[in-house]
């Protein structure tokens, strides 16, 4: 979060430069990175509730955040029917509430929702043993919450980047809860339906793919192209703190979606790959603590740690060229108040969860199957 902020305040004025030429505003320069840094602020305090806060405690508002997510997300596609001020629409997509200084997304309340609740009901069905049927108990929420979620995000918003996290979430707990592998992939086959579905019926998304594919006008491949320049003109070591070309309005969604490539323009492939390494270590340590616990922590732990591994692989290869071009944020180094604050409480839950993992786990415990946690754990302990 602090290499996002110097980054941020590097580039912040010239991100208000544009936008107040383009649209008529008056932001001061430091607009950017103010707002970045209340929110990195307050993203450690959620941090840090999060670790104290009793898990126990938590757990009892799974269906409430799921609810609170789905609620207003509905509203807010009612709400931008009407035209109404209060929501914040960008090229056709309706993704945030403004409240005044303030936005809300409510797709990042959802992700920790479904994180929550997913574990609670797959953990559930393990311990009497009926995931392994097809129990309408199970599957009946299961379908209807997970359904929704991906129609408000996927159709309603037009966030195909943000529906690619949240299907990360489900399916992988789905992977780990141990159902049989058959039903596993008819899930993944029905996913993959809906996935192309979702892509022929929207006319930018089939417009991203032909520009992926090669086949683009000059238009369509402009983001893309700016993005590889940017990192490109980094070359090994970067041009420097304040000395990006590409930020001062080349490369569209420099603070956002597209940090990747202006931090590739800034510090070059030895900048990202220290990078990379952070994010592969911060997932690997989340990897290792859902081995230690039992089943519905652990659950928590994977959902997480599949939330934040299809953010920073997807933004990755997007703004490389890997895959086709789709907005997702980058974990704790993008603008962005409520990702970094829904996120930050996230891996603070994780954290708490680790306190709770065990002291040693039998070899069993991994060569015996895709589920996590059980009666492995030959001691357990909780730290100060």
């Amino acid at each position: 979060m602090g290499l996002g902020l110097i980054v941020i305040y590097a580039i912040g004025p010239m991100r208000v430069n544009v936008l107040n030429s383009a649209y008529g505003l008056d932001y001061n320069e430091q607009y950017f990175f103010v707002h970045q840094a209340i929110s990195v602020a307050l993203a450690l305090l959620a941090f840090a509730f999060m670790f104290k806060f009793p898990y126990e405690k938590i757990r009892k508002w799974a269906k409430w955040l799921v609810i609170i997510g789905l609620g207003l997300s509905a509203l807010m596609l009612v709400l931008s029917w009407v035209g109404a001020s209060i929501v914040n629409c960008q090229l056709g997509a309706c993704r945030w509430f403004s409240l005044g200084p303030l936005s809300l997304q409510p797709a990042e309340i959802l992700k920790l929702g479904l994180v929550l609740y997913l574990a609670q009901l797959v953990a559930q069905f393990q311990e009497n043993g009926r995931l392994v049927t097809m129990s309408r108990e199970f599957w009946l929420p299961f379908i209807v919450v997970c359904g929704l979620s991906l129609f408000f995000v996927v159709v309603a918003q037009k966030d195909l980047g943000t529906g690619v996290s949240i299907l990360a979430i489900i399916l992988a707990i789905l992977f780990m809860s141990g159902i049989p592998m058959r039903r596993f992939l008819l899930v993944l086959a029905a996913v993959g339906v809906a996935g192309i579905l979702a892509v022929v019926s929207s006319p930018h998304r089939l417009e991203r793919l032909m520009t992926f594919s090669g086949e683009g006008d000059e238009n369509s491949s402009y983001h893309i192209e700016n993005a590889m320049i940017a990192i490109g003109t980094g070359g090994l070591f970067g041009v420097g703190i304040g000395n990006s070309v590409q930020a001062t309005g080349y490369l569209p969604e420099s603070i956002n979606d597209s940090v990747f490539a202006v931090m590739g323009e800034t510090f070059g492939f030895v900048g990202l790959m220290v990078i990379v390494i952070c994010f592969a270590i911060l997932l690997m340590r989340l990897l290792k603590t859902a081995e230690g616990l039992q089943s519905e922590r652990s659950l928590v732990v994977i959902g997480v740690f599949a939330w934040m591994t299809a953010h920073v692989v997807v933004n990755i290869m997007a703004m490389t060229g890997l895959i086709p071009l789709t907005g997702i944020t980058l974990p704790l180094l993008s603008y962005g108040g409520t990702s970094l604050l829904i996120m930050s409480g996230a891996i603070g839950l994780c954290l708490q969860l680790s306190c709770y993992t065990g002291r040693e786990v039998r070899n069993e415990s991994i060569s015996s199957g895709r589920r996590l946690g059980g009666a492995y754990h030959s001691s357990r302990r909780r730290s100060a």
